[in-house]
């Protein structure tokens, strides 16, 4: 058995694979309908994970819209919306942003060893500072959630952080929403960056989903034996999988 928590990678992209453009306002990629779908995904993880520039940039709230979903997981014990984690280098967050002062919820944020002080210092009882080695690696991050309960992680973004999480083979399923429109903006940030993918041209990752959300395409791929794969025809309907965790992950 896999050791470490079971890793959903949701992103939002153009047809010509960018995140956003490249000046304000930011880009609204997903429909309503897509919203609503994370919205469960976020409802069922145990946590969500951003990296810092998306703090910075985003300012997201990182929280569970719906109040019925909301609800849900209070009545199973849990708080309103996953725990919040993001990582930091430099420790450059700012204290008011909605990571911080949204939600009733768990805030870590995760940072080389060398930066704790300063960031302790900086966000005082706001958030759950932990120090990772010289510098944090993802296999190391998703083993410090691991040993603090979380079995589900959700991770939203951005390009880096999604790119790492992939160059380190830790996702076990992607969902990746496509938007109906191109940006065309070389500057603009794009899903992924450089790196060695364990998928490749000589590797395909298995499709285990394709479905219509609204004017979206939702394609979900199964990146580890953790994510069923749909061992059947076309014409059957798709198999929802099980993560590591007790509750059923969405389809």
């Amino acid at each position: 058995m896999i050791d470490r928590p079971y890793v959903i990678l949701s992103a939002a992209m153009s047809i010509d694979g960018y995140l956003d453009t490249s000046s304000p306002p930011r880009l609204a990629l997903s429909n309503t309908a897509d919203f609503d779908r994370v919205d469960e995904v976020r409802a069922q993880s145990d946590a969500i994970l951003v990296g810092a520039r998306t703090v910075r940039v985003d300012n997201p709230r990182l929280l569970v819209r719906s109040e019925e979903r909301r609800s849900r997981r209070e009545a199973e014990g849990l708080s309103p919306s996953p725990w919040k984690v993001t990582v930091t280098a430099t420790g450059d967050l700012d204290p008011q942003s909605k990571f911080f002062t949204f939600g009733h919820t768990k805030k870590l944020v995760y940072c080389p060893r060398s930066a704790v002080r300063g960031i302790r210092d900086r966000l005082g009882d706001l958030a759950t500072v932990v120090g990772l080695g010289e510098e944090v690696t993802m296999a190391d991050l998703v083993s410090e959630l691991n040993d603090r309960g979380v079995r589900t992680l959700l991770v939203e973004g951005g390009g880096t952080m999604i790119t790492q999480f992939l160059a380190s083979d830790l996702v076990d399923e992607l969902q990746l929403a496509i938007a109906p429109f191109f940006v065309g903006d070389r500057l603009a940030p794009r899903l992924i960056g450089d790196g060695t993918f364990p998928w490749n041209p000589d590797r395909h990752a298995p499709l285990a989903e394709c479905r219509q959300v609204g004017d979206m395409v939702l394609l979900r791929y199964a990146l580890s034996e953790r994510c069923a794969t749909p061992s059947r025809s076309a014409d059957e309907p798709a198999k929802t999988p099980r993560g590591s965790g007790d509750r059923q992950l969405p389809s």
